[in-house]
């Protein structure tokens, strides 16, 4: 099943991100094997994740919940690509 997920780097960054294995993913991103953006600011932390029936749910609340966090810690979201994860840092404009 699709997940969206929300981890808190050793900067107080977020990365927000999806996957349909998210044991998996969390293991890659707390080995270093994760997303360039999580392997430079270990150790990760996971504060959120949701599960969802469709992976275009997934998507599209990761959109949502990266700009709720961004707006919380007052930052700015970066927006990749559709296929990768949003990263949210604090204190950026």
């Amino acid at each position: 099943m699709p997940w969206t997920y929300i981890l808190k780097c050793s900067d107080d960054s977020y990365y927000v991100g999806s996957t349909v294995n998210l044991e998996a993913r969390l293991s890659q991103h707390r080995d270093g094997r994760g997303a360039a953006y999580t392997r430079h600011r270990l150790p990760v932390i996971l504060v959120w994740a949701a599960e969802f029936d469709r992976i275009e749910e997934a998507f599209r609340v990761r959109e949502a919940r990266a700009g709720v966090v961004a707006q919380e810690e007052g930052g700015a979201d970066h927006r990749p690509p559709r296929s990768a994860a949003w990263v949210v840092t604090k204190g950026t404009v």
